[in-house]
């Protein structure tokens, strides 16, 4: 197959597993020709990133009023849904707009490159560019949808239309499957899994955990409900318990955070790492013990859907004490595969903290589950193998 691969900056640390996919793409034969809309690199492990360059939206001035000409019967039902709707905030209304005129500036590439689909990794810019593509020269596009595209402020501005159209809408959770459903016909609907490109060794959980370590891999925005988790965290140390605490990551709450850790006495407790490679992250969940996740929705509504760091972490033998907010609960079985707490009942995460403290064989037992869950649902390899064979059908539908 011939995919082009669109979407919004890649490669970026964020973001490891569009890289898998994209690799294992790669891995099976596929021809692929990747368009980054915003940023990210020039070189993905030797394969070439289309960076599109925003000065080229100059190039509209004259290149839409030719689309227009060309294409018109085409172009006017998308003119009429965005007169049609208002944007879900201006970021997205910037995002979407990027997304429609890259397209048409980049409309003789697309033909010369003649992908069987343009396989859109986000609903926002990438599938707006998918949705101009068809509309330019009728090549299928697929879409991914998922939680920031779905919930945010509302959802993405011309959402019902960009699945509507689509050959295939790609989802990762059943959250997002179920709202994706009722926009269009099911039969376009695809839950399909990340996955991890492969597994780290099988690791049996420390015989003693004191201190208890504990670790948060995430970006440091409202979504991932940071002031709850130092609550947690001060409940701990005022309940007695030994642990020590590091949060990975990076983003605009940084300073705040840093100083709320100051405030309430956790500095010896907790750390704050910054941004780690991808590798480095993979050695903290080995080390660590259990892995905290507060996910709320915050107040754009916003939320995760399946944060891949859950089931790295349960690839990776530490038991995750997760929120059960959208996606966590699909991989996340209470008392099974880990365990689901209110971020806003910090006593339950201290009651849950303390029994895998003294309890070997429940950390075994939910890690060996947890693992299991991994190797059957989280594989990169599979997943995408099963994703190119919907675009395969998809292509020709």
């Amino acid at each position: 197959m011939r995919i082009l691969y669109v979407t919004t900056s890649f490669p970026v640390y964020s973001e490891t597993f569009l890289q898998r996919e994209a690799r294992a793409m790669m891995k099976a034969g596929v021809t692929l020709e990747i368009v980054s809309l915003h940023a990210g690199q020039a070189d993905f492990e030797g394969h070439p990133v289309h960076r599109f360059s925003k000065w080229q939206l100059l190039k509209l001035f004259y290149r839409l009023p030719a689309a227009l000409w060309r294409r018109g019967t085409e172009l006017m039902p998308l003119v009429r849904e965005m007169n049609a709707r208002r944007p879900a905030s201006a970021l997205n209304l910037f995002e979407n707009l990027l997304g429609l005129g890259a397209a048409i500036v980049l409309e003789n590439r697309i033909r010369e490159f003649s992908p069987d689909v343009v396989h859109c990794v986000w609903s926002s810019a990438p599938a707006a560019f998918g949705l101009m593509a068809q509309a330019l020269s009728g090549a299928p596009y697929s879409s991914g949808a998922h939680a920031y595209d779905i919930f945010e402020h509302g959802g993405d501005w011309l959402l019902e239309m960009k699945c509507q159209r689509s050959a295939l809408v790609h989802v990762s959770t059943k959250v997002a499957e179920n709202r994706i459903r009722a926009l269009c016909p099911e039969a376009k609907v695809q839950l399909i899994r990340r996955g991890l490109s492969s597994l780290p060794a099988s690791r049996e959980p420390r015989a003693k955990c004191d201190p208890l370590r504990i670790v948060c891999v995430a970006r440091l925005v409202e979504k991932k409900g940071f002031p709850y988790q130092l609550e947690i965290y001060r409940q701990l140390k005022v309940a007695g318990l030994s642990f020590e605490a590091k949060i990975i990551g990076d983003g605009p709450m940084e300073e705040q955070i840093r100083a709320e850790i100051g405030e309430l006495g956790l500095q010896a407790e907790v750390r704050l790492t910054g941004r780690l490679s991808e590798d480095a992250v993979l050695d903290e969940l080995a080390w660590a013990d259990l892995l905290f996740h507060t996910g709320i929705v915050a107040s754009s509504g916003d939320r995760d859907g399946l944060p891949n760091v859950v089931p790295e972490a349960m690839a990776s033998g530490a038991v995750v004490l997760g929120s059960p907010v959208s996606g966590v609960v699909e991989a996340v079985e209470e008392g099974v595969t880990g365990y689901l707490c209110p971020p806003w009942e910090p006593r339950v995460w201290v009651q849950r903290c303390r029994a895998l403290q003294e309890d070997y064989d429940l950390r075994l037992r939910l890690a060996q589950a947890a693992r299991q869950w991994v190797e059957r649902e989280f594989v990169a390899d599979r997943n995408t193998g099963y994703l190119l064979r919907c675009l395969e059908t998809a292509r020709g539908g």
